[in-house]
């Protein structure tokens, strides 16, 4: 009899252990998945905070008529936006409006000049492509004609913008984007620019 009850009471005992291991085990693997998704959510938070959660900045530099000539946007046909504006700090910068989002990204730079903003902005938009004419001069305004032109494209998710620079030159007139956004002119007299999806910048001169 003693010895009966001997085995039954070591092999409960073993079966308590065997219990307690496998409670461990499940303690132990619930949190590893707890810090997985944690971790998973402090990710997706991030990335939200840097998404179009921005308001749409305005140009610092002085202008008394409506409106300034030192900020323009453009819609592009799925609901998107795009305003670029110039910083007395003598640097382009562009952000793009998300109608999901309802925000607009955080400011980025598109040049920085030598000299002060010159003569406005010129957006144009068709399909996913937004093209954009920039000037600066030492003295436009005093009326001398910029120094610097830049024509710039965007396309798709508008994160990456493709810059040419010209020096010594009046100013590109006119950014015509194709119907399917693969392609746009730039144009001043005879001098054409162009881009392309494929190839990029290419000029001609007259």
């Amino acid at each position: 009899m003693y010895k009966t009850g001997s085995r039954a009471l070591v092999a409960g005992l073993r079966a308590l252990a065997a219990g307690a291991a496998a409670v461990a085990v499940l303690l132990a693997g619930s949190g590893q998945s707890l810090g997985r998704d944690a971790a998973e959510r402090d990710g997706t938070d991030r990335e939200a905070a840097g998404g179009h959660t921005h308001e749409l900045r305005h140009s610092d530099i002085p202008w008394s008529g409506s409106p300034s000539p030192f900020e323009s946007q453009v819609r592009l046909a799925d609901g998107r936006r795009v305003a670029m504006h110039h910083l007395r700090d003598k640097r382009l910068y562009v952000q793009d409006y998300s109608p999901e989002e309802r925000g607009w990204s955080k400011p980025a730079v598109v040049h920085r000049a030598k000299s002060e903003a010159c003569q406005g902005i010129t957006l144009r938009a068709r399909a996913t492509t937004v093209a954009a004419i920039a000037d600066f001069g030492t003295y436009c305004a005093d009326g001398e004609p910029p120094t610097e032109s830049v024509a710039a494209v965007a396309t798709g998710s508008l994160t990456q913008w493709n810059r040419h620079l010209t020096k010594d030159f009046d100013g590109w007139e006119k950014a015509l984007v194709s119907p399917s956004g693969k392609q746009v002119t730039f144009k001043r007299g005879g001098d054409t620019l162009k881009w392309t999806k494929s190839g990029g910048f290419s000029r001609d001169q007259a």
